[in-house]
């Protein structure tokens, strides 16, 4: 069924409408029960932003500014929501650059261990991206996605109250909040309704500006390790990066942060005394050598300490003085060794392959993921890497500073190395809930950025066999062809939290009829 019956095409905001085609479609209207799931993400996907409009905005040098939090302040209040709305939610917010999202799962893993043991609090929202299989993955109550007749439901819910309002005022009910807002804004409206009592809320890109920054009072704000990602968008200096982080301070909150380098210290202190924030750095709590903590790794470490950190301060405001590791420490030990957050330092057997699946993107998490693999690897392994990086401008330099901790510094050598798109069937393409139209589908279609990965790597490395391919499915079948006459064959996914999605859903058959 056409995505024309359900949803408009979004109007893009940030340039001059002249820069993009314009293809409008009809307004919803069939009920919300007679729309599916797979109805819902056609719509939700039609508020992609195209890669054509982030080419133009990466040419003139826009950048984000101010004016992105009025502009969400306003589609709360549009969807029938007011911002001290949000409060009610007791919002955990967390930026970073490295392990935030980490942190964010250790923090549900505990406060739903004290749930299951304490019957409180009842309900623990999860706001984090992108997702991994299944966009329901960004939305979690008691640590579950929730269901996807529920997804839909609040899809339509909020696409129709958006829509009414701006019949009601004489705006153009065509245009709607980017994908990341419209997901944002969601999140409030299924979290407010569904009684959530406290809510972790990861932020999507800086800090500052971004779309969940226009909650006023969180009980505790977090920042994880910093570096340089996004530059495009937040500069490219560790000092810029920083004080888009430190945006998410409010005045009389709580903030905690892990040790960070001077440059970053510096800003931090430096914000936090402007906006009248008592800024603590924590280091690695000595409960944690209680616990046992995979990957046992400094930087986890740091991700559980903040975890910790947060979740005392937190418990504070929810009226539970009692959630701390001296004195419900079977609670902490729990939550830190259950916490499940997929697609980052997984391992995964399939027969005699040991897939080991992280997707990390940037300089500093990619090295880290090298040295994980490296740990796991044993010598005389067959190994295969592979690799995608689809849509970030730094792209060749993450595959060259991949190789050389993987070679130099790690010592270690493949057999093959594969470069696919993050496109998932060779028949279907992209299943749904992947579908990217922020990277070029000419360059997909061209395998453009494989070919020049492939160059990139033999430029350093021509021992291992290198190949390029179209799809995620003619990967997983081509290291089944090159492993099957191995004894153990280690490959190493990395990259992309796409790619490793893609992986992950093809191996374990989650691409049903639905969303496929």
């Amino acid at each position: 069924m056409s995505k024309a019956l359900f949803c408009h095409e979004i109007t893009f905001r940030f340039l001059p409408s002249t820069y993009y085609p314009s293809t409008f479609h009809r307004s919803l209207t069939s009920s919300v029960s007679m729309k599916s799931y797979r109805d819902a993400i056609v719509c939700l996907n039609s508020l992609q932003t195209p890669f054509e409009v982030l080419e133009e905005r990466r040419r003139i040098g826009k950048k984000m500014d101010a004016s992105a939090l009025t502009e969400m302040q306003s589609w709360v209040e549009r969807s029938g929501l007011k911002i001290p709305d949000l409060d009610k939610l007791n919002i955990i917010h967390v930026a970073g650059t490295k392990g935030k999202g980490t942190t964010c799962a250790f923090m549900d893993s505990i406060l739903n261990q004290h749930r299951r043991e304490h019957s409180v609090p009842k309900k623990i929202g999860l706001y984090t991206s992108p997702h991994l299989i299944s966009v329901r993955d960004r939305i979690r109550i008691n640590s579950e996605p929730i269901r996807e007749d529920l997804f839909a439901r609040y899809i339509f819910e909020v696409w129709g109250a958006l829509e009414a309002s701006a019949a009601q005022e004489g705006r153009d009910p065509r245009v709607k909040p980017v994908y990341f807002r419209f997901l944002t804004l969601m999140s409030w409206h299924v979290f407010l309704k569904e009684g959530v009592d406290a809510a972790i809320y990861e932020v999507g890109v800086g800090g500052a500006w971004d779309s969940t920054n226009v909650v006023e009072k969180p009980v505790v704000t977090g920042i994880t390790t910093l570096g340089i990602d996004h530059v495009a968008v937040l500069g490219d200096t560790l000092a810029k990066i920083s004080w888009h982080k430190a945006g998410i301070f409010k005045k009389g909150v709580p903030a905690f942060s892990v040790s960070q380098a001077q440059e970053a210290v510096d800003v931090l202190e430096e914000r936090a005394a402007e906006i009248g924030v008592n800024l603590h750095f924590i280091d690695v709590d000595p409960f944690i050598s209680k616990v046992e903590v995979t990957p046992n790794a400094e930087y986890q470490r740091g991700n559980i300490s903040l975890a910790i950190a947060l979740v005392v301060e937190a418990g504070k405001k929810l009226g539970l003085p009692g959630l701390h590791p001296d004195k419900c420490p079977e609670v902490f030990k729990d939550g830190i060794e259950n916490t499940v957050w997929r697609g980052r330092c997984e391992t995964k057997f399939d027969g005699r392959r040991k897939w080991h699946l992280d997707g990390a993107h940037t300089v500093d998490s990619l090295k880290v993921a090298a040295q994980w693999f490296a740990r796991q690897s044993k010598e005389g392994t067959f190994r295969i890497l592979l690799f995608n990086q689809q849509s970030r401008p730094e792209a060749d330099d993450l595959l060259r500073r991949l190789q050389h901790e993987l070679i130099n510094d790690c010592g270690l050598r493949f057999d093959h190395v594969i470069f696919s798109t993050n496109v998932t069937r060779k028949s279907t393409g992209y299943r749904i809930e992947f579908e990217n139209r922020n990277t070029s589908t000419q360059a997909v279609k061209e395998l453009a950025v494989q070919k020049r990965f492939a160059e990139v790597w033999a430029e350093s490395d021509q021992m291992p066999t290198i190949h390029t391919l179209p799809t995620i499915q003619d990967a997983i079948e081509l290291i089944e062809e090159l492993s099957e006459e191995q004894e153990a064959t280690d490959v190493f996914v990395t990259g992309s939290i796409h790619l490793v999605g893609g992986i992950l859903a093809l191996l374990e058959g989650a691409a049903s009829p639905a969303t496929s």
